[in-house]
């Protein structure tokens, strides 16, 4: 069997799914045709260090061209490279100390290509650092652990978020996923996912905490399930909540995801609300976490 060119240059990925991993093969994906996307998911980290490499290789590259030609810079002595380099980085900042300068034409036709290839990088990364700040975050604080428990007389899972800003995110919505793994009368393995109805997934305005319920009744994907079961079909959850950041005049979106193995059965939350001495409502983030026998 002849095999393709995309097959054999592809190499297997690592995909996050929340806590899951999935290596994925078999797909030719080149790095630069994607190199929007990988910058703007690329750490902060790896981030500046590729601005910094690529930075230092212009560098070097357009002090490699000064280099090898006569004397085409003024107030070089000797011509060393090293002077050469420090020249291409005034040059490809913008910088013009104007101690060193081109003066033959070879000179002046390489820095002319330096200064561009320097305003249009300074621009695009100007573009790159300015999408990465100002892409739109809602800054949720999600409990580490789904709850499974009593409420209002019915067995209801329960999952705790709240807003770490404590600005208004107003018309917020909360969408439940539940994803699980069946085999079809076939016999072929699939990942279904349902969506698991909550008593109220809608809030006028988000600005301390929210806590959401799906109650367990005969309309529930959960149903009477224990957690060998959960554990048997792989079960995951995916929460996503949307709204309107009106500080920022923008939409924000957060997603969390658990596995079978975060949700805790017989368990509730621990209240955090309380009053303060002087009779303020008082939140204690301290124990947002925290989880009791129910």
């Amino acid at each position: 069997m002849v095999k393709s060119q995309n097959d054999r240059t592809s190499k297997a990925r690592v995909v996050r799914f929340g806590d899951r991993e999935i290596v994925t093969e078999g797909l030719h994906l080149s790095f630069w045709a994607d190199i929007s996307h990988r910058c703007m998911t690329a750490s902060w980290q790896a981030f500046i260090g590729g601005a910094v490499l690529v930075f230092i290789a212009f560098n070097a590259v357009f002090a490699v061209l000064y280099w090898v030609g006569n004397q085409p810079i003024s107030n070089v002595p000797g011509g060393a490279y090293i002077d050469y380099l420090y020249f291409s980085i005034e040059t490809l900042s913008t910088a013009g100390y104007g101690d060193m300068h081109p003066q033959t034409h070879y000179g002046h036709f390489i820095a002319a290509v330096e200064l561009f290839t320097g305003i249009f990088s300074m621009s695009l990364m100007t573009g790159l650092i300015f999408a990465r700040f100002s892409r739109p975050n809602a800054r949720l604080l999600f409990a580490d652990y789904p709850v499974i428990s009593n409420h209002d007389g019915k067995p209801t899972l329960m999952l705790r978020l709240a807003n770490e800003r404590h600005n208004i995110i107003s018309n917020a919505n909360a969408k439940l996923w539940l994803f699980k793994n069946i085999v079809s009368m076939e016999g072929e393995q699939l990942r279904r996912f349902y969506e698991l109805q909550l008593t109220q997934n809608q809030n006028p305005g988000l600005a301390l905490s929210w806590t959401l319920y799906h109650v367990l009744d005969e309309n529930s994907p959960l149903y009477e399930v224990n957690a060998d079961e959960l554990a048997a079909s792989k079960v995951s959850l995916a929460l996503v909540v949307s709204g309107y950041d009106v500080v920022a005049a923008q939409t924000v979106h957060a997603r969390k995801a658990y596995e079978y193995s975060d949700i805790r059965f017989g368990q509730r939350y621990a209240d955090i609300i309380g009053t303060s001495e002087d009779g303020r409502l008082r939140i204690d983030y301290g124990r947002f976490h925290e989880t009791l026998e129910g």
